[in-house]
Order: structure tokens, then sequence, then C-alpha cells
């Protein structure tokens, strides 16, 4: 705004005055620096009119992520905490988030400061793991800039229905939208004019079912009544490197059926559904237009410095930018890779690990895909 009165002089000296205290001041972690990013661009696709302002009014942007659990107090109060209480775990991928119309994760853990009641380990021998978070965690959500989380998955009810209520309160609160718990089915939110549909829904016990696939087209096909764009989230699937393709069948484990996830991902788009974010896995898997919709079958680990593994994929996942019309027909995409290291959040990876990665699934499990990947990380249709 003081461009016109400010002197060449003054900005030499400004600028020698930055470089300076920048060269003095330590990074906090998960802050932005040369080696970790590239200059990724958005997904917005190339303007084919001279009237780039009402191009830009008659698309929509939404971000989807994985999992996040961005902290734990359980059972330490404090042992796995990251640096600063977590005020820097998405410093260098808040532009995206907070640019986009609509972001989205899902939340793999309680929102619980303390108490609640563990849940019993099956006896079956098969892992058990408990995540609990500092309450006021969900206000780094907000300042990351989302705007809808899934409650939809295994970990919402590790402590009981204590946690699972209390998470709802805090979420409900703060203004999050959620969805996936039997007393939030859904969430509609406005963003520029146009309203946004949400749905969440996961194989686990106090979700909202996979399984009941009339239940889940009845709430899709309602709300696509309501709004102009319908987004649905699915945590499903068996978890680890070895499963990081779309299976084609019914999946099972333990305790729950998994359900098949290409199914009912097909099954959502047919009642109404514009956008599919899938997670669940730990890894990241292809993408697929159907019916001019993209589907996401998992968007891997997102924001999860403690508790679950980084090795190999499950440390490298996609921010996705999804760019649709306002009748929500896929426009183009765009994945920005990130990575994570223990104690860390997510950071954009240089290497691009996760674009080959979805690049060569999608072309694996999808070889008659009209999409097309490129190496940057833009998906066009062909």
């Amino acid at each position: 705004m003081y461009r016109q009165s400010i002197s060449w002089l003054w900005l030499v000296m400004s600028g020698a005055l930055f470089v300076v205290l920048y060269s003095c001041c330590s990074h906090p972690s998960g802050t932005l620096s040369s080696t970790d990013v590239d200059d990724l661009p958005s997904a917005v696709p190339p303007a084919t009119s001279t009237d780039t302002a009402t191009l830009a009014d008659t698309l929509c942007y939404i971000v989807g992520t994985g999992d996040v659990l961005p902290g734990l107090n359980y059972p330490d109060h404090a042992s796995r905490l990251p640096y600063n209480d977590g005020a820097h775990l998405f410093d260098s991928v808040r532009d995206i988030l907070q640019r986009a119309d609509i972001a989205f994760c899902n939340l793999e853990t309680v929102l619980l400061d303390t108490g609640g009641t563990p849940k019993k380990a099956p006896t079956s021998g098969w892992p058990c793991y408990w995540f609990r978070t500092p309450e006021r965690y969900a206000n780094h959500l907000i300042d990351a800039g989302y705007d809808l989380v899934s409650v939809a998955n295994n970990h919402q009810m590790d402590f009981g229905m204590e946690g699972r209520l209390r998470t709802l309160y805090v979420l409900d609160s703060l203004g999050l939208a959620c969805a996936g718990a039997p007393t939030h089915r859904t969430a509609i939110v406005e963003r520029n004019g146009v309203r946004y549909g949400f749905c969440a829904f996961s194989n686990n016990l106090g979700c909202v079912s996979l399984i009941d696939l009339q239940g889940a087209k009845k709430i899709i096909s309602d709300l696509k009544s309501q709004c102009d764009i319908v987004i649905v989230s699915m945590h499903a699937g068996n978890e680890g490197v070895d499963y990081r393709h779309v299976p084609f069948e019914s999946e099972f484990g333990l305790p729950e059926p998994l359900g098949n996830v290409y199914h009912f991902a097909h099954l959502c788009v047919d009642a109404g559904a514009d956008v599919f974010f899938g997670h669940g896995p730990h890894v990241t898997r292809a993408v697929e237009l159907y019916k001019d919709r993209l589907i996401a079958y998992s968007l891997g680990n997102f924001c999860t410095p403690y508790g679950m593994s980084l090795s190999s994929s499950c440390g490298v996942a996609p921010m996705l930018e999804v760019c649709v019309d306002r009748s929500g027909n896929f426009v183009s995409a765009r994945i920005h890779p990130v990575v994570q290291s223990w104690g860390r959040g997510p950071r954009i990876d240089r290497q691009r690990r996760a674009i080959r990665e979805i690049k060569e699934l999608t072309e694996e499990d999808f070889p008659d895909t009209p999409l097309h990947i490129a190496d940057d990380g833009t998906i066009t249709k062909r």
C-alpha cells in the first residue's frame, strides 16, 4: 500500500537488513526451505478466455489430504507432542490449504485432554493402538485452513463414548464442519456462493457405515438435492505397503469387514458424489475418473509425526488439489507431494515421490484411464 512513497535506497537497505536477520534466525521444524520445496503451481487450468475473472468464478478448488494425527498425549501427557506445541506442523503446506475453496482431512485421533476409557485390545493378538490428542490441537487445523474433517475411522472410539463426544463437541464449538458419526452424518458449508455437502463413511463400529450401501446412497442423494457439490470421504481398506493397489473385490480384516472400496466409490458417484477422497491404508493409492468425477482411493498419511510408521511409502503422500466446475464435473487436478519424518509435519517433497507413485499405480490399476498425470503432478483428461 505504500509502494509509491518508498525510495529505491530504502528498498535496498530493507533487503540487506532482511538478509542479515534471516541468516541469524533458526527455522522452526516444518518451515519452508529451498531444499524442501519446488515452486509447484496450483490446479488452475490454463485460461481459454481473455476474461480470466469470469473463468475463475465458474470453478471450485478442493484440496484433500489423508490422515491427520498431530500429536499424542497418551499414555504420557507430553512425550509425543511436536515442537512448539505443534504451532509449525503445517507451515510448509498452509498456503495450499488456505487458497482452496474447501480443504479436507481425516482426523485419525480423538480430541481429549485427559480421561476416557481406552478400548480393549483384540483377544486374537491383532495389534491395537490408542490415539488421543490434546483438544487445543483442533485450532491447528483451523489455522492451517481446513474446512471439513472426517470423524469416520477406526480410532474415533479409542477412548470410548467420552472421547467420541468430546471430539465432536470441540469441533462443533470451533465451527469446524465434520461428518461420519451417527449424530453428524452430514455437513454443509457455503463458500463464494457454492454449497458444498460433505459426508464420511467407514467400516468401523460407531461410524456411518460403508457396509450399509442403501443408507449411503440415501445420504449422498439427499445431500446432492441440497448442494451444488458433494464431497465424500471413505476410510477403509487393508493397511500397509502390501496394499498399495486398489482391490477390485471385498476385503476382510479384524474386527469388522472392510467392504469393497472400488464398488463403494462407484456407488457413491452414481448416487451424486462429485469428489471422492479415500484413506485408511496408510499408503497412497491410484486415482480414477468415473463419470467425469475424480476418485482418490487413498491419500495416505498426511500429518502423523508420531504413532505411525513413516518408512518407505508410508512417509510420502499427496495433497490432492481438485478443480471442478460448479456442477461437480472434473476440470483438472494437481498432486502436491509431501514427505514426513518423525516429529515433523508434512513438507513439500522435491523428489516428488507421491506423484510418481500415483502415476505408476494409476497406470497399473486403471490402464484404460482417460487421466494423464504429468511429471509435475498436473492431472488432466486426455
